[in-house]
């Protein structure tokens, strides 16, 4: 019998699971609408900046390096394009055979290989590392054909750094370098402004110009916003922002007169810095021996870098900077100007110079084997008579003697636009109680002043310190900063910006005593220990000669430079200014382990002024003689600026 279904029933469940079904797809639906809502409206500009750096990348635009030139113009440091060849060490599984390949296709020397690991040592493994530098076109070409058998190398072009002049003023420019790990940290502590700046830069300047004035000559970073395909290579530019190229900097010095200089030192040690009294720009300087900065710019080899590390003459050592040297009897006319400004001594003071100044029963001698007599102020810096010095400097003392020095820049940061400046050595009491530990050490003994008023003892000065108070001197106490810059200049306007410097300050010099000392130095010239050299000069100057002792000479020893090692000879030391009348001109040279001031140092101090004051140039046999030490005046007749060719 068969059963009859309930309609009625059927139906109404029917309807029930109909129900649950549509609200269901309702719900479903309703979450599908939610979440898109929420990824198109409310996520919308977040997802759409992610498709879009998937599709786009930011990709830096370095800028180029501003120039260096010195105050005429010449070029001291620029930039030339080359093609680089280039490994990214994280991308290559073989780094050996992928170097023994591209040395069969490019050039590739083993000093590049060892520079190569030597910047892997200090960079990240994921840092393009150049391999081979300044690439042919033909070798371009070879490695373009075969560059799918090398992954993660890369020939890229490059904007290298050149410094035309090689050796010529190496330690005033400087040079740049890679960026290494421990520059890379220190940047890290920069505003965040200045490390966006630096992205994609790769060599930052490591010394002199190059790095005092790093950020001026940097620029500002570009960006290029690219389109890129799903391997990340670059298929199409969507926008772009120029990079700014980095200002050129306007030094002070004039390269022709450094190129001189530092030939006429010729293969020896030593230093000159020449300031203008009237406004503080240095004019030249020089250390000397000099560094060729190119050998940096790629990452300098390790033969070329022991030659100069390990070398006795230090060519790294910026002996004007950083060189420090007892002054000598260059110390002579700031003891004196000390004595008539603290009221010591007047100039008409007169002291017995028998040859040699008795300290208790220590003798302190005097230069030659005799006395000069009765001796005054002014004969005591003409003849230049250490006897008068012992015994003033046994009348101030050595605090006296600090304090007054201390103004004039002895012993203190110049503060001169290089970076790396030492204080050299003005002593005092306070000095030798900070500087030793022991209690005997730090205990200052009266002996021990008196050979500072020679310019000896403790007294240890760099040739800034020394030109720097030399420029004050002879501009009548009012002290100028020192400064190798004059200005920057836009590379897109041309506009030059002058570097602010500080007000001069006037240490309160009376003039009569500054006189007194400068018609002395004068005389050093005309009458004294500097005739020779300056005889025949069409102008007037002043001068001071000094010889500094390298190592200790028993007072009862002779000094004999035949019986000392090279390196233990006494140093040549001059200080001057020019002209009398009106000083343009102030410089302190220091030739290492070469004897008498007046043998050495002063003939070089002659031949600048003859440049900067009379328009000359020395001729090739008059240079030959004065790197020989064998000068006085020039020999010959010497050139005209005005008729030589600019160099």
């Amino acid at each position: 019998m068969t059963e009859l279904r309930n309609v009625e029933s059927d139906l109404a469940l029917f309807r029930t699971r109909v129900l649950v079904i549509g609200l269901a797809v309702l719900v479903a639906f309703g979450l599908i609408a939610t979440r898109l809502i929420w990824l198109q409206v409310v996520r919308h500009d977040e997802l759409l900046a992610q498709a879009e750096s998937n599709r786009t990348a930011i990709l830096p635009v370095v800028p180029n390096r501003g120039q260096i030139i010195d105050r005429s113009g010449r070029v001291l440091a620029t930039n030339y394009s080359a093609y680089t060849l280039e490994i990214t060490p994280s991308k290559v599984q073989d780094l050996d055979g992928t170097i023994a390949g591209l040395s069969r296709i490019v050039h590739i020397e083993p000093r590049d290989v060892r520079r190569f690991k030597r910047l892997r040592e200090e960079s990240l493994s994921f840092d393009s590392l150049p391999i081979r530098t300044r690439l042919t076109d033909e070798e371009v070409a070879r490695f373009a054909a075969q560059r799918f058998r090398f992954p993660g190398v890369e020939v890229k072009a490059r904007l290298l750094r050149q410094y035309p002049n090689g050796e010529a003023a190496s330690h005033v420019v400087g040079y740049i370098g890679r960026i290494n790990q421990r520059e890379k940290e220190l940047m890290a502590d920069w505003p965040e402004e200045d490390q966006a700046n630096y992205r994609g830069t790769e060599y930052i300047g490591k010394l002199g110009a190059e790095q005092q004035y790093e950020q001026t000559l940097h620029g500002a970073t570009g960006f290029e916003r690219v389109e890129t395909s799903a391997g990340g290579r670059a298929v199409r530019s969507l926008a772009s922002s120029a990079a700014t190229p980095g200002d050129t900097v306007v030094l002070s010095i004039d390269l022709q007169l450094q190129k001189l200089v530092e030939e006429l030192f010729g293969e020896r040690r030593g230093a000159l810095v020449a300031i203008d009294p009237r406004n503080g720009e240095v004019l030249a300087f020089v250390s000397k021996p000099t560094f060729d900065p190119n050998l940096f710019v790629d990452g300098i080899d390790v033969e070329n870098w022991r030659s100069l590390n390990e070398s006795i003459d230090k060519p790294l050592l910026n002996r004007a900077l950083r060189g420090t040297y007892p002054p000598g009897s260059t110390y002579k006319p700031f003891m004196a100007l000390a004595a008539l400004e603290t009221g010591t001594r007047s100039a008409g003071t007169v002291i017995n110079d028998p040859g040699f100044w008795m300290f208790g029963n220590h003798r302190f001698r005097s230069h030659g084997d005799g006395g000069l007599g009765a001796v005054d102020m002014h004969r005591s810096i003409v003849k230049s008579s250490n006897v008068y010095y012992y015994s003033l400097a046994n009348e101030m003392g050595v605090d006296r003697m600090h304090d007054f020095m201390k103004p004039l820049g002895f012993g203190q940061i110049t503060g001169i636009d290089l970076k790396g400046e030492v204080r050299g050595v003005l002593p005092s009491q306070a000095w030798k109680r900070a500087t030793y530990k022991r209690p005997e050490q730090q205990r200052w003994y009266a002996g021990e002043t008196i050979s500072l008023g020679i310019g000896q003892g403790y007294n240890n000065f760099t040739m800034l310190q020394l030109a720097h108070a030399m420029a004050t001197l002879a501009n009548g106490g009012v002290q100028h900063k020192p400064h190798l810059t004059l200005a920057t200049q836009s590379v897109i306007t041309g506009d030059r910006t002058p570097i602010p410097r500080p007000e001069p300050v006037n240490l309160g010099y009376k003039p009569e005593h500054v006189a007194t000392v400068l018609r002395a130095m004068q005389a050093v010239t005309t009458e004294g220990t500097s005739t020779r050299v300056f005889a025949g000069a069409p102008y007037t100057s002043g001068g001071k000669t000094g010889t500094a002792q390298a190592v200790t000479i028993g007072q009862k020893d002779k000094y004999d430079a035949r019986k000392l090692e090279e390196h233990q000879r006494d140093h040549s030391l001059y200080v001057a200014f020019a002209p009398v009348e009106a000083p343009r001109v102030a410089l302190a040279v220091v030739v290492e382990n070469a004897g008498f001031g007046a043998a050495a140092a002063a003939p070089i101090a002659r031949r600048v002024f003859d440049y900067l004051i009379a328009g000359l140039y020395p001729n090739p046999q008059d240079i030959a003689a004065v790197q020989a030490g064998q000068a006085g005046a020039p020999v010959g007749t010497p050139l005209k600026l005005s008729e030589m060719a600019p160099q």
